[in-house]
């Protein structure tokens, strides 16, 4: 099969580029192979391209970044001509858009769809990796790839926790991570929620909508900011798009990719007045997102000015839920953002629905799931339909959960039984020609996404290109590269609140998993340099291998 220039191989030693993902990460890096006339391949578990956004299908979802920084930047014409509708997309707008680039670049030749990958090994003498998959049909597949790029993404394991009697439980057992395809219908149903996360505060407000009564069960209470969503302005649409590469050539000099339009603050907040800073939070409150943590430079590197933002949203959630025992459960005490904030519409307002029930669960863990209920505290919670909003094993889980062998049959759950060893956030000693997208180690997890996918695979791209030109075989990151990277990544974070709280940023919400900061708070730009400084450098931390 022959595709704008691109013949799909027949014979699996054929493969340049193998790529596991068919998310935004795994589209946007079969575009760039295309173009550089690579033979590729996308292999995709599921029975659609999205990604997490085929899989996070709840009522609600949408992403929590505005939708003309959440995007493709590589055509200007594709760029010219979606149409967002909304300020913030939802999850059907977003999936409509993954498949609108597969069609639109004529992708979907190269991708196998329902293919589950299953093991990625390095044959050391053939200097290749092998790759098996299992189709829809059960029948197994042998690859062969010089490359391979995972390209899974970094939120895309969910999280089940191990509770007691879970498969006792009699009534349906939803997961927001892998919700089902046909709408669920919650009226009459008397619903339980477990979670207060991202996927929670934008759930729950529409199953309180439909449903007899919700009870939310609550460890860790979420600082939730509005996003104020609506329908896109279109002057704002004209504005950005009669000027797009200018937009994103000014989203990429922040240190989160995205927000040129309202930058941070250098002003410390503890140098302002009570006045100044009240209205400042207000200004960036009615705007909305995440532009509420750059009110002032210093809220996310100094804990007591930090205290002063997090108190002004408790404020906030003072006047928004009537009854002050509810009012007072609801209010986080973790320093904010050290968890990832949430961004949401009529979340504490639900609070005040009749319907709506709140457990603290902080001090009394869920003892057991039961056939008709849960049980907490010596109390019995009784419910006909779970609602498991209980997250990720971010960042590392899929490639835990994949029998992944590097050089010599090197494991990577051996290689990261201490957490996630890596160069760049890219690259991993051990595992040669091996590329990891918007992995641990870079600033995915505190940018659009979006905006590191297209970094990573230009870099990835130009990378291969000169490993071609130079006539080497294969490109491997060393030990002391990597040690020096991972010791970059944790010194970063110390000057941060990051580590002042339990996070899945440091992988805390998995029983076992090793805690380790595992994103790169030190900003994009900086990040986006250092990595055009290896490569200027002839690659330098990686060992490179000849044919």
């Amino acid at each position: 099969m022959t595709t704008q220039g691109f013949t799909e191989p027949h014979a699996p030693d054929a493969l340049d580029l193998l790529i596991v993902g068919a998310g935004f990460g795994g589209l946007c890096m079969l575009h760039k192979a295309r173009a550089m006339g690579l033979s590729a391949l996308v292999l995709e578990a599921a029975p659609s391209v999205g990604g997490t956004w085929y899989a996070n299908r709840y009522p609600g979802a949408r992403v929590d970044i505005q939708s003309l920084e959440y995007s493709f930047s590589f055509s200007e014409a594709l760029q010219q001509e979606w149409q967002w509708t909304e300020r913030y997309a939802s999850q059907p707008e977003l999936l409509r858009y993954a498949n609108h680039v597969a069609d639109r670049f004529d992708l979907r030749g190269s991708i196998r769809l329902n293919s589950r990958v299953t093991t990625v090994r390095f044959d050391d003498d053939a200097q290749r990796w092998q790759i098996g998959s299992v189709g829809e049909d059960g029948a197994a597949q042998t690859w062969r790839a010089r490359f391979v790029v995972l390209a899974s993404g970094p939120l895309s394991a969910p999280n089940t926790p191990a509770f007691p009697g879970l498969e006792t439980f009699a009534g349906p057992v939803l997961h927001t991570a892998d919700w089902p395809e046909v709408p669920v219908d919650f009226g009459g149903c008397h619903v339980g929620v477990i979670g207060t996360g991202s996927s929670a505060v934008q759930v729950i407000p529409r199953i309180a909508q439909q449903a007899a009564s919700v009870t939310v069960f609550q460890r860790t209470a979420a600082y939730v900011v509005p996003a104020h969503n609506g329908p896109l302005d279109p002057a704002q649409e004209a504005r950005v798009k009669a000027d797009y590469p200018g937009f994103r050539a000014r989203n990429r000099l922040m240190r989160t990719g995205f927000g040129c339009e309202l930058p941070l603050n250098p002003a410390s907040a503890l140098a302002a007045s009570a006045e100044e800073r009240a209205a400042a939070f207000e200004e960036r409150w009615r705007v909305g997102g995440f532009s509420l943590l750059g009110t002032f430079g210093d809220l996310m590197t100094d804990l007591q000015a930090n205290a002063l933002g997090a108190e002004f949203v408790r404020g906030k959630i003072r006047q928004q839920v009537r009854d002050p025992a509810t009012a007072a459960l609801l209010s986080p005490h973790q320093p904010i953002g050290c968890k990832r904030m949430c961004v949401a519409d009529d979340y504490y307002e639900t609070f005040n629905r009749p319907n709506v029930h709140l457990v603290d669960v902080s001090e009394q863990p869920i003892e057991a799931i039961t056939p008709g209920g849960l049980r907490t505290g010596g109390r019995e919670h009784a419910f006909d339909t779970l609602v498991l909003a209980t997250g990720f094993d971010a960042v590392t889980g899929t490639l835990m959960r994949l029998d992944l062998r590097g050089r010599g049959g090197l494991r990577i759950q051996d290689k990261w039984r201490g957490g996630p060893l890596n160069y760049l956030g890219m690259t991993v000693a051990g595992f040669p020609n091996l590329f990891h997208i918007a992995g641990a180690g870079s600033p995915a997890a505190f940018t659009s996404v979006i905006l590191s996918i297209e970094h990573h695979v230009d870099w990835i791209a130009e990378c291969i290109a000169w490993l071609d030109a130079q006539g080497h075989a294969t490109i491997e990151a060393t030990e002391e590269a990597e040690s020096a990277w991972v010791a970059h990544v944790n010194m970063v974070a110390a000057h941060t609140v990051f580590l002042s709280c339990n996070s899945w940023y440091l992988g805390a919400n998995i029983p076992g998993k090793p805690r380790m900061f595992m994103p790169l708070a030190g900003g994009f730009p900086a990040y986006a340099e250092r990595c055009a400084a290896v490569a200027g450098r002839g690659y330098e931390g990686f060992a490179l291998g000849t044919r």
